[in-house]
């Protein structure tokens, strides 16, 4: 799973770039058809899947999609080049071997070219909006490295050497805690096996390598199991390594080999597809429910003085902080008021819940009744901090306080609605109760339980069930 993004997204690419050859030959036959006449569009679509399947070819062999967001752009671009100029003489060959006297050599030429304009700006696009993303520290795997001798050393010259993967070493562990504050190959070791709780609470760790000898296999076991009660990622280099974990499977990074043990969701494609329908249904709810937020604007800036958004920050995937945004259903100074009402708190655990709340406004209960002071959310799950279904952000401060395996709630994007809020929600008291709930969801997650969750909101919604 360490490098399986990259996978898929160099899969992606060449469909990608499959699709943009299409529109080159579309292109180019138009083109060479005011010049002069050809034979039928049809004739020639039969010849297209050939012409696609060499391209693909070529442009894997001369290793266009190797490294190509760390490549300088004249490489990539000369990778296409030559490319192109291998498809244009095996396809004009077997046009030549099989007598196919009805294909225009002029049309194949002027297809060709314009397929290495087109993929070239392609190139050129993807290039920096790759890099653009990065610049904003965005699309990195942050990995906790332990281990420093010399099969970690490799690893790590792995992973420079595979920048494309996007991973990022965040520091390294040993458990030797005088080696504290020294480097190893341009990393800093930050800490021994005590630090890893801390290390984990207080930074972005997607997952964790362990990279050791294995006469310290004894030693890394109460790491390995709470990382696993956390819901981190973790990735072993040994042969064999028997675990009763909740899952378990091969990897292999450069001729690395790797088991890796998980309790988080670890399919790739679903995903990337939940990704996808939460882009999809984010941006129409924005556009079909503006309205009704210009109308619930107006409303709260006419019956409460104050801002019309409330904005707070929240814990989302592994800990990533960011900012939540509500319809303001409170008094402007709610928060300072809070502590005062901590005594009428009803949820167990870290998390404040109160039955007619006095800092709710009259307009504020009737928002959240009909749970329309989540809409603005839409646009945190339009620009990735959230998904449509998922467990809900908590506070940093809240996380703090949690127990060791409450944390494994953030080993999922954080969600508008989940389980919990379609059981019941503020009927639910027991924290503990909430996090099972969570944690059940992501055990079982799939597209399918997603779409059920979903569907069950509209009624938890129309009918105020469960809301306070």
């Amino acid at each position: 799973m360490i490098k399986e993004h990259f996978s898929l997204l160099r899969r992606s690419l060449i469909f990608f770039d499959m699709c943009v050859i299409a529109c080159a030959a579309v292109t180019g036959y138009y083109l060479r058809d005011n010049i002069g006449p050809l034979y039928s569009y049809s004739d020639y679509l039969m010849l297209l899947p050939v012409y696609l399947f060499i391209w693909s070819i070529t442009l894997k062999s001369f290793e266009v999609y190797q490294s190509f967001r760390v490549k300088p752009l004249i490489e990539n671009c000369w990778g296409v080049w030559k490319a192109g100029i291998v498809t244009f003489v095996v396809f004009a060959s077997l046009i030549q071997l099989f007598k196919l006297t009805y294909v225009s050599r002029s049309l194949v030429i002027i297809t060709t070219v314009i397929a290495w304009g087109f993929l070239s700006l392609e190139k050129l696009a993807l290039m920096y909006f790759f890099r653009a993303i990065r610049r904003k520290g965005l699309n990195y795997r942050n990995i906790l490295l332990v281990g420093t001798g010399p099969r970690a050393q490799r690893f790590i010259e792995i992973i420079e050497a595979n920048k494309e993967w996007g991973l990022r070493i965040i520091g390294l562990v040993d458990e030797d805690a005088g080696l504290k504050g020294t480097e190893v190959k341009g990393y800093k070791v930050i800490g021994a096996f005590d630090d890893i709780p801390d290390i984990v609470h207080n930074t972005v760790v997607d997952e964790v390598a362990f990279v050791v000898p294995r006469s310290w296999m004894d030693r890394i076991e109460v790491i390995i199991h709470f990382c696993e009660v956390e819901g981190i990622k973790i990735h072993v280099a040994v042969d064999h390594f028997e675990l009763k974990f909740y899952r378990a499977h091969l990897s292999n990074l450069g001729g690395f080999p790797l088991v890796s043990f998980e309790t988080g969701v670890d399919r790739l494609l679903g995903l990337v597809l939940k990704r996808f329908a939460d882009i999809i249904v984010s941006g129409f709810s924005l556009i079909i429910l503006s309205p009704l937020f210009l109308i619930t604007a107006i409303l709260i800036k006419a019956t409460s003085p104050g801002p019309v958004f409330f904005r707070q920050e929240r814990s989302g995937l592994s800990g990533r902080k960011f900012i939540l945004y509500k319809f303001r259903t409170m008094v402007a100074d709610a928060e300072a008021q809070k502590a005062d009402l901590l005594k009428h708190n009803e949820m167990g655990g870290p998390v404040f819940k109160m039955a007619n709340d006095p800092r709710v406004t009259p307009l504020g209960k009737y928002l959240r009744k009909l749970s329309i002071d989540e809409l603005p959310q839409f646009w945190n799950v339009f620009s990735g901090d959230m998904s449509i279904v998922g467990p809900r952000p908590p506070l940093p401060s809240e996380v703090s306080d949690y127990d060791n395996w409450h944390r494994r709630r953030l080993s999922m994007r954080p969600g508008i609605t989940c389980i919990w809020q379609v059981s019941g929600r503020n009927k639910i008291v027991d924290f503990n109760r909430w996090v099972a709930l969570d944690l059940e969801y992501i055990d079982n997650w799939s597209l399918a339980l997603d779409i059920k969750i979903f569907l069950k909101t509209f009624p938890v919604v129309l009918f105020g069930i469960g809301a306070k």
